[in-house]
Formats: C-alpha cells, sequence, structure tokens
C-alpha cells in the first residue's frame, strides 16, 4: 500500500489543504507533502494523529477490504417477471436476501396478482408509487393507492392485487421472495 497516496487521497476528501492538515496535526507542511509523496515516513504516532486528523483509524485506513456499494442503479436491478400472474418483480438491491430486509419494486398489471403466501414471521411494508391495489390478509381486505402505505404482520396468508394495475415499493423483513 503506497501511504502517501492514500493520506493525500483522504485529505482531498475531507476538502483540506496540506496546510490546514499540517496545522491540525501540528506537523509542518512540508512534511505532509513528503509523506504525501512518499519520500518519507511518519513514525506510528504521527501516522495516527494524522488519520485522527482526517476521521479514520489505523486499521481503517490499513484495511484491505473492498469499499461496499451504496447506491444501485437500474443496471444493479435483478428483475423477474410473472406472466401468469401478471406482475413483474424487481430486487432494487442486490443480493438483499441476505439481509433482515428486502426492499423490492413490484408492478402489478391491470388484473395482475401476487402468489397467495403462507403465514410467516417478519414484517412487510409496502408504499404504493402509483395505481392502486388489494391487500388480502386472511379473509380481509384492505385498499391503498398512490402515496400510501401499508404495514403488516405476514401471520395469515397473504398477497396483493390490483384491478387497474400498480406499482410499489414493497419491504419483506426477513426476505420472503
Amino acid at each position: 500500500m503506497e501511504i502517501g497516496a492514500r493520506i493525500r487521497e483522504l485529505r482531498i476528501l475531507k476538502g483540506l489543504t496540506q496546510e490546514e492538515l499540517a496545522g491540525r496535526a501540528e506537523l509542518s507542511k512540508s512534511f505532509i507533502s513528503q509523506v504525501e509523496r512518499d519520500l518519507t515516513s511518519p513514525s506510528i504516532a504521527t501516522l495516527v494523529d494524522i488519520l485522527q486528523c482526517l476521521g479514520t483509524t489505523i486499521g481503517e485506513f490499513f484495511s484491505e477490504e473492498r469499499e461496499e456499494q451504496i447506491v444501485f442503479g437500474k443496471q444493479d436491478f435483478f428483475e423477474k417477471a410473472d406472466p401468469d400472474c401478471k406482475n413483474r418483480i424487481q430486487w432494487i438491491i442486490p443480493n438483499a436476501q441476505k439481509n433482515e430486509m428486502e426492499p423490492i419494486l413490484l408492478t402489478l398489471e391491470a388484473g395482475g396478482s401476487t402468489y397467495p403466501d403462507n403465514p410467516h414471521e417478519g414484517e412487510e411494508f409496502g408504499y404504493v408509487l402509483s395505481g392502486s391495489l388489494s391487500i388480502h390478509l386472511g379473509s380481509r381486505v384492505y385498499r391503498a393507492k398512490k402515496g400510501e402505505s401499508f404495514y403488516y404482520i405476514p401471520d395469515k396468508q397473504h398477497y396483493l392485487t390490483s384491478k387497474s394495475g400498480a406499482v410499489l415499493l414493497w419491504v419483506s423483513a426477513p426476505p420472503s421472495f
């Protein structure tokens, strides 16, 4: 690992000049410049001081872990269409099944539905982005339209239907898809 290049990267990310970093760490600007160009190496104590000024720890600084992806676009989505039920599911967070929640974008065509799901542990939440739908929970039916949300404990058989079509953000925890 090139320590100097990494320090320079962190300094720039924090919006600091070499002079500002040097002042905070009680070092000279020329020393920071030499460290960033790998012309000199700081002592462990000095490196800890520099990293503290940059808002990180020595453990994080030397970690070889790949940075986790936080933002996802359409190119990252996984889609499954079900022509029998007239629906399309887009997993908008890749590999979300490994998490405690699983957000999906569900599109129900006119007359579309989800398969009935048996009771299970967890919770389910939805936000209707467009259209309207019916939420079937056991023998009860609830309606939700654009701009409304719903939440339930899936302790009864449950499924969604839409006569006119709907698009919704649906979060299931733990994942049930």
